[in-house]
């Protein structure tokens, strides 16, 4: 019996970790946690059940492995005495997508009518996936590559799976209103999202937001507007009601001549990372390359040892939420027959034609449609992303939920997917820090 299980705590912490990680990468989010609470009345269980490459194989099955250990652990504490009453759960990255997965499969068992759930939490999550929602060949080239090397989660995470007999993207399925994944999330009393602005190349901003735009590209037109009180070293946690607003940028009065000649000092100060990257890049995609058909290759694997039923029973996680996915993919059906016409604004010119009758391609008049009718949801200064129908509806429907959603500003690191959470001990993680505090304090017990 560990040191936990005997202060007899009634509310357990889940935290979940992200694509390629480990237990070690939330060390610092349980121990501030911990701190912060006492231990006689949480415990807290970071999953290990998806540790290191077994996140290659499917946010599906990441999901039932951690409904399982969640479902060991209760059962374990059990034994002891220790009677959990309520249930917290955070992910980080990839961790936060199988966190709702599995919270889908929890409304689907009926856990949630004897364990309450008090706070939902995400940190850096890809929410609407993992595509880019740039236009051009490299975007297409990434997007495409992306899908093909990271086995089954990257096909989830690029929305080019078909989820069982839907017919639709997992991710999609996921937050459909009325599927269990959103009843189940819609239960949690608080719910918030950490999402970084600048520089998280791994998830960015308007997936880990679930936002139509992306005010933070260009940084020197913009005012944030940081939360007051912070503690030390303070202003990284933006106000969630008012967290940015456009202002004049510098350059707009400046001659050609002038915006030629004044570079701006963070381009300087980026010139060695960029010499590094084009001398080490030759090398590492061919390496990066060889490693994702071998993990593919284990991955299916380790599906296959799953879908078997060797590792632990599925039923008890499959048919009812089998029942759910049919549902789902009949009110889409009914819902695609019967009300077509009332979900559209008036239609773009006719195919083939723009406004003053010049030919254009039917994606690009689809393309061109989809925009004029998120333009008219999106009251915003800045540009709407060119998302894919399936990740506006996400965003309709997660938004429906009442989060609170927290940007963070983290500016001393060149990446931030790592600092939100203090992934590693680094001294320059010093913001994620402000950033894991002012959630524990938050954390309601």
């Amino acid at each position: 019996m560990d040191a936990q299980t005997q202060k007899n705590p009634d509310h357990l912490a889940v935290l979940i970790h992200g694509f390629w990680g480990n237990p070690n990468h939330l060390s610092h989010l349980r121990d501030t946690l911990q701190r912060q609470h006492p231990d006689d009345r949480l415990y807290i269980l970071v999953a290990k059940s998806n540790s290191d490459n077994q996140t290659y194989d499917g946010i599906e099955v990441g999901g039932e492995r951690i409904v399982n250990e969640i479902e060991q652990k209760l059962e374990e504490l059990e034994k002891e005495g220790t009677n959990i009453k309520k249930i917290s759960i955070a992910g980080y990255s990839l961790g936060g997508v199988l966190a709702r997965y599995a919270i889908g499969l929890m409304e689907s068992s009926g856990l949630f009518d004897t364990i309450q759930p008090i706070n939902f939490t995400t940190f850096a999550t890809p929410h609407l996936g993992a595509r880019s929602p740039k236009l051009g060949a490299r975007s297409f080239l990434f997007n495409y590559m992306g899908a093909r090397t990271l086995s089954t989660s990257g096909q989830q995470l690029f929305l080019v799976d078909k989820f069982r007999d839907t017919g639709r993207p997992l991710l999609s399925v996921m937050a459909d209103p009325n599927s269990a994944f959103m009843k189940g999330l819609k239960r949690f009393k608080n719910k918030w999202v950490y999402a970084n602005t600048l520089n998280d190349r791994s998830v960015p901003y308007y997936t880990a937001f679930f936002s139509r735009v992306d005010p933070y590209v260009e940084v020197d037109k913009i005012e944030v507007h940081y939360e007051p009180n912070q503690p030390p070293p303070g202003e990284v946690v933006l106000d969630p009601l008012d967290p940015v607003t456009p202002k004049k940028s510098p350059y707009e009065d400046m001659t050609t001549y002038q915006r030629l000649t004044n570079v701006p000092q963070r381009t300087l100060n980026n010139i060695p990372f960029y010499l590094i990257l084009i001398s080490v890049l030759p090398l590492a995609i061919p390496v990066f390359m060889v490693n994702a058909g071998y993990q593919t290759y284990k991955s299916a694997e380790r599906v296959r040892h799953h879908e078997s039923g060797k590792a632990f029973k599925l039923d008890r996680y499959r048919v009812k939420l089998l029942e759910e996915a049919q549902a789902v993919q009949d009110r889409v059906y009914e819902h695609a027959a019967g009300h077509q016409t009332e979900q559209y604004l008036p239609r773009p010119p006719p195919e083939g034609e723009s406004a003053n009758g010049a030919p254009i391609e039917k994606t690009e008049s689809k393309r061109l449609a989809l925009s004029r009718r998120e333009t008219n949801k999106e009251k915003s200064h800045f540009p709407i992303l060119a998302l894919k129908e399936e990740q506006f509806e996400m965003i309709d429907h997660l938004d429906q939920l009442g989060f609170t959603k927290y940007p963070v500003h983290i500016q001393k690191v060149r990446h931030t997917h790592a600092a939100i959470v203090v992934r590693t001990p680094k001294e320059t993680f010093i913001e994620g820090k402000v950033i894991v505090q002012h959630w524990a304090e938050k954390f309601e017990i």
